[in-house]
């Protein structure tokens, strides 16, 4: 759909669950998770729904596509060894390597906008908590430590905040980090689930799922929390927002 909620345009149509959609840097193409195999598989397909093509092909779940910056790789969620871990594979499928586990589960992957790091979510200690890498899987250094779960990390495009949901406060908020002070600062405070932030490409919006109607829908805030709106209004369940390149 437009960036106003017009224009709603069905791109896949199949009988099985698709979900989870991540544009390509270029906007050529959508990489999405989809049960059609009778499994989670990591799927590619052109922007207006032709052609699309399994990527992973694993009797495992493969859920979570995150492009890089670059638009070479993509980074997935996989628990093809037990528990979820993060892995990253060519844009046609090949060089699939886990680059992130631990015993409870990894998910959620966000890449840098400068393509050397992923953000990502990892059940080590008391619960999520957002961690970031290398995108290689080197150097894991934990970014939040609450009580409470952390998720979704999405990093802004000038790559000084990453953007979060947490239930700190019984309930889903969303949140954004400084990258370098880690300073947190709240955005949402309506009592609901406020979940699964996405940037505008020139950083100055969010996207966002919130069930604050009664049902998931997608709002839009400015990045600092004001002018929140509701662009999807159906009584079905619209989540996971994710923009496109250049923005309508």
């Amino acid at each position: 759909m437009n960036a106003d909620g017009s224009g709603e345009t069905n791109v896949t149509n199949d009988p099985a669950t698709d979900l989870a959609p991540a544009w390509s840097p270029d906007g050529s193409k959508i990489a999405f998770t989809s049960y059609r195999d009778g499994n989670g598989e990591i799927y590619v397909m052109n922007a207006d729904g032709s052609d699309p093509t399994n990527l992973t092909n694993n009797p495992a779940d493969d859920q979570a596509p995150a492009w890089s910056p670059d638009g070479a790789r993509i980074a997935f969620v996989s628990d093809r060894e037990g528990s979820s871990e993060v892995h990253v594979m060519s844009v046609d499928g090949s060089n699939q390597t886990k680059v992130a586990s631990s015993p409870a589960g990894d998910s959620d992957p966000s890449w840098s906008p400068d393509g050397s790091r992923i953000a990502f979510i990892s059940t080590r200690d008391r619960g999520r908590e957002i961690y970031v890498m290398n995108a290689d899987g080197s150097d894991q250094i934990q970014l939040t430590q609450d009580e409470a779960d952390n998720m979704w990390p999405a990093w802004s495009p000038d790559g000084s905040k990453i953007a979060f949901n947490s239930e700190r406060f019984r309930h889903a908020d969303i949140y954004t980090m400084n990258t370098d002070s880690l300073e947190q600062t709240r955005l949402t405070t309506e009592f609901g689930e406020d979940y699964q932030a996405a940037w505008s490409p020139d950083g100055s919006w969010l996207a966002f799922t919130s069930d604050r109607d009664g049902n998931d829908e997608i709002y839009i805030m400015k990045s600092d929390g004001s002018a929140q709106v509701n662009i999807t209004n159906n009584p079905g369940s619209d989540t996971r927002a994710s923009w496109s390149p250049v923005m309508q």
